[in-house]
């Protein structure tokens, strides 16, 4: 089972509710929104004026309480991890958390009319591929699959929600 949490504000339920059918056909899995609000604050660095991902997965691992199944946080701040400018999100490595940021999958971040089919095609690549690293994958060498590093918005949008041949017989054998 896969399950959904807002991280901060601006997510919005029916975002959720979206994502949440496109992970399960993906993942194959039941999936659902879990009720509340993850606080983010905590992890803002002013002088920055970003979040640190890696803080907020490590508060969603202490108030996750279902072993058995993995959860994604999504949040619509800004986030990074101390060796990159800004991160998309991140998953941890065969652990149950992972998180993704809707700040730079919006259009309107880089001074574009807002999309909320590509937002929403976005968010899910960024999704699997951070739940993916929670069953063990790494980065895939395959740019089509949703495996592959994205480090621009760009390379989020050619590649697939889907995972290539192997990277999905690892996820189906997890």
């Amino acid at each position: 089972m896969i399950e959904l949490v807002a991280v901060g504000d601006g997510v919005g339920r029916e975002r959720l509710d979206a994502l949440t059918r496109d992970l399960a056909r993906i993942f194959r899995t039941s999936c659902r929104v879990l009720d509340g609000v993850v606080d983010a604050k905590f992890a803002h660095n002013a002088a920055r004026g970003q979040y640190h991902s890696t803080a907020i997965l490590e508060r969603m691992q202490s108030v996750h309480s279902n072993g058995n199944s993995r959860l994604l946080g999504v949040t619509a701040v800004d986030l990074f991890v101390p060796i990159f400018t800004f991160i998309f999100g991140e998953g941890q490595i065969e652990g149950n958390c992972a998180l993704a940021s809707m700040y730079r999958l919006s259009e309107e971040h880089y001074g574009l009319p807002a999309d909320e089919g590509k937002l929403r095609e976005r968010l899910t690549k960024e999704g699997v591929h951070e739940l993916g690293h929670t069953f063990g994958l790494r980065h895939c060498e395959d740019w089509q699959c949703v495996m592959a590093s994205s480090h621009s918005v760009e390379l989020v949008d050619v590649k697939s929600a889907e995972f290539c041949g192997d990277c999905a017989r690892l996820v189906r054998g997890a």
